[in-house]
């Protein structure tokens, strides 16, 4: 976290900050995490965040990267199918947001409006009144993600940008959501109407690996796409009235505290005025 106030909060940190967050360092680092030469990182990195490995596939792994978005055995991250459950994409750190008419994610001392973060106006009607779910992903976390609900899925768009960390002293000096490379879906979803689901780079992510969907039908539970090594954030946007979250997870946002939570793990259920 020292090095972060140096970057972040100094001038000299921030004259530092702006190579190291260029796309090219980004890629090259990705390369590097791609070499069999990486793999004499994995057992440190495990054993320091505490990663099970015997959760997980390893056959195939050759490379830190292959490592990092390695895949998790069956039955392990089991997604309630209940089409009155709102489930989470992925593992992560949950905050939700209220979306008011002007501004959408509140985090530490910026305020990112649903246009800037689409970058779409039209789009962005559709979730005033609605709810923001923001998932922080730590390096410990599973890295491949699903679809939260089933439904007919338009284009990916990626939006290029400057990476940057996603821990919130980064959030304190920059607007990351409006800084980071993302990729979002629209999704005309069975049990939530219209949604944004959304993935964000953050410093030293190589690439959000993602299928090409366009058009297409996809399936609650379905994989989506994974991130290569770094700490990512994963957002859906939900329209007005249409789910009701846990109470824990209501009250530890209105209290500016994350919920833990694993892909596939019941979030809150539909709204019964919809």
């Amino acid at each position: 976290m020292a090095i972060l106030d140096f970057l972040y909060k100094t001038v000299p940190g921030r004259l530092i900050l702006k190579p190291l967050t260029s796309r090219a360092l980004s890629e090259m680092s990705g390369k590097l995490m791609d070499t069999k030469a990486s793999g004499i990182l994995i057992k440190p990195f495990a054993k320091k965040n505490g990663i099970k490995c015997a959760d997980y596939i390893l056959d195939d792994v050759k490379s830190f990267n292959d490592f990092f978005c390695r895949r998790i055995k069956d039955g392990l991250r089991p997604v309630d199918l209940d089409k009155a459950n709102l489930v989470a994409p992925c593992d992560g750190l949950l905050t939700a947001y209220k979306i008011d008419s002007d501004t959408v994610l509140p985090v530490k001392q910026s305020r990112f409006s649903i246009r800037a973060l689409l970058r779409d106006s039209k789009l962005a009607k559709n979730f005033e009144g609605g709810t923001a779910l923001v998932f922080r992903l730590c390096v410990n976390h599973y890295h491949r993600y699903s679809f939260f609900d089933s439904g007919r899925c338009y284009k990916n768009r990626r939006i290029n940008g400057i990476y940057h960390t996603v821990r919130p002293v980064a959030l304190s000096g920059f607007p990351v959501f409006t800084e980071n490379t993302r990729e979002y879906v629209v999704i005309d979803t069975e049990g939530f109407g219209r949604a944004v689901q959304m993935e964000v780079g953050a410093m030293l992510v190589g690439r959000i690996v993602n299928e090409k969907y366009s058009n297409t039908r996809v399936i609650r539970g379905e994989e989506k796409g994974y991130f290569e090594y770094g700490g990512s954030t994963i957002i859906v946007l939900l329209g007005k009235d249409r789910a009701k979250l846990r109470e824990d997870i209501l009250q530890n946002s209105l209290a500016g505290e994350e919920t833990s939570v694993s892909m596939g793990e019941v979030i809150g259920v539909k709204d019964g005025n919809n």
